[in-house]
């Protein structure tokens, strides 16, 4: 795309109001500044539109579904009408359930706890945790952990050979990221699931970093489920999706058991009960469920939709490319990838800096610059030792140094971008990395309870 084009998309969409953009925020150095939030990866602020129509809503709340209340039947028809809208924004088909959970890692334990028996899971060692570890919560589930590729190719070789070479051969699933939460490297989804499904396998897309930045189509994709959390996705925190095909939701064990989850239930004459459990997606949904959270999504939906999904895309390329430009004129910064400086990748890039500890770097960019970003190994600890080439017994926590400030640390510094980031915020960033490598921090830090905090005095 041109410079031209660029710049013509930018002035129509973006970037696009969110909570927390005129925040100001203390600096150790005196004076305030405005909170510059760059850990969009971790959890993007809502968008401004988002907590409008949620407000707008919230003197209507009621309880969904047999409700004979006005308010009940309001809520239960905005309830199942972010279902519909949520399933438009992913292109599901007309059989497709869109399931509301509480996040990306309640709706891959879902799916998890729904396997056929004796199913096979294949997912690649750099998964986020959130879609590498559900899968050994069943005893009589098979896993196979996957090398870290290294080429896009590499990771289709990979697959093909392990799905070709499994025994026995039953029901398998495949488990993939369409965007790296450490490297932000899109994932060659397409492929992987036309391999999957050669070799009679399924597969579930983690789309938690990649639906916030780049348009996601089951249908296109050829993906069995989609998997993603509202709060990445512009929407506040506790609701999540679980989207796709129906026959293996149908045909397990509700994932809770309660009211909402059963159509009928009737007691027998041994003394026991008989339950019939729903076949939609209300199975697996007991509970009251999370209205607000669902509607939320759905509003977040609506507004990247409306804001032209393309062309917010373009400008947070053009932003991550002026990130990773600009910190290539850095000697003393490694920018960490597992395909190359050419992958194409969302708004989300992790690096470490020579001589630094990455907590310690973390804690000045905040403490000095007022600038949010995240540091450790971001809940993918095979991924990021993987980059960083140490061993697997080094010890490093997610989030917490281990190392004082200025020794090496097993961690590294994430920053991540998304529609409502201005381009001050990407400037600051830009110049507070090279005057901390090139002077050095202008406070006294120490590590306390885990963390790398600015000290009382400078001195």
């Amino acid at each position: 795309m041109s410079a031209s084009a660029v710049a013509a998309d930018r002035s129509v969409c973006a970037p696009l109001p969110v909570l927390g953009r005129d925040v100001l925020v203390p600096l150790v150095t005196g004076g305030e500044v405005d909170y510059a939030a760059l850990d969009y990866a971790a959890s993007a602020p809502t968008l401004q539109r988002v907590w409008d129509d949620v407000a707008a809503y919230a003197p209507y709340y009621g309880s969904v579904h047999r409700g004979a209340g006005y308010l009940s039947q309001l809520s239960t028809d905005l309830f199942e009408n972010s279902r519909r809208t949520i399933a438009e924004f992913l292109g599901c088909g007309t059989e497709d359930q869109v399931v509301f959970t509480r996040s990306t890692t309640d709706s891959l334990n879902l799916l998890a706890a729904v396997l056929p028996q004796d199913t096979r899971v294949f997912v690649f060692e750099t998964e986020h945790h959130a879609s590498l570890l559900p899968w050994e919560q069943r005893a009589d589930v098979a896993v196979t952990y996957l090398n870290a590729p290294r080429t896009p190719q590499q990771a289709v070789d990979t697959l093909e050979k392990a799905l070709a070479e499994r025994e026995p051969y039953g029901p398998a699933l495949v488990c993939v990221t369409g965007a790296s939460n450490v490297t932000g490297e899109l994932w060659p989804v397409r492929e992987l699931a036309a391999a999957a499904h050669a070799h009679g396998a399924r597969i579930v897309l983690d789309a938690a970093q990649l639906a916030p930045h780049h348009p996601v189509d089951i249908t296109e994709l050829d993906v069995d489920w989609v998997a993603f959390s509202g709060h990445k996705l512009y929407a506040p925190f506790g609701a999540g999706v679980l989207a796709g095909r129906a026959d293996w939701l149908q045909a397990a064990a509700p994932y809770l058991a309660g009211g909402g989850a059963s159509r009928k239930v009737s007691r027998r004459t041994d003394g026991g009960v008989d339950v019939e459990w729903h076949t939609t997606a209300a199975r697996h949904e007991a509970g009251s469920p999370n209205v607000i959270g669902a509607y939320a999504i759905a509003s977040a939906c609506r507004a990247l939709t409306e804001a032209g999904f393309d062309g917010l895309v373009a400008r947070e390329q053009e932003l991550i490319t002026r990130v990773r430009e600009g910190l290539a004129e850095v000697p003393e910064v490694n920018v960490l990838s597992l395909f190359g400086d050419d992958a194409a990748r969302v708004g989300v890039l992790s690096f470490v800096v020579e001589g630094w500890n990455s907590s310690h770097f973390a804690a000045a960019l905040s403490a000095e610059y007022g600038i949010g970003v995240r540091d450790g190994l971001f809940c993918a600890h095979p991924l990021v030792r993987t980059l960083l080439g140490s061993e697997p017994q080094e010890p490093g926590e997610c989030g917490a140094p281990e190392a004082a400030p200025g020794e090496r640390s097993l961690n590294a510094i994430r920053v991540s971008l998304g529609v409502g980031t201005p381009d001050e915020h990407v400037d600051r960033f830009l110049r507070a990395v090279r005057e901390l490598v090139t002077d050095g921090a202008r406070w006294n830090y120490h590590t306390e309870d885990g963390r790398c905090v600015p000290a009382r005095s400078a001195g």
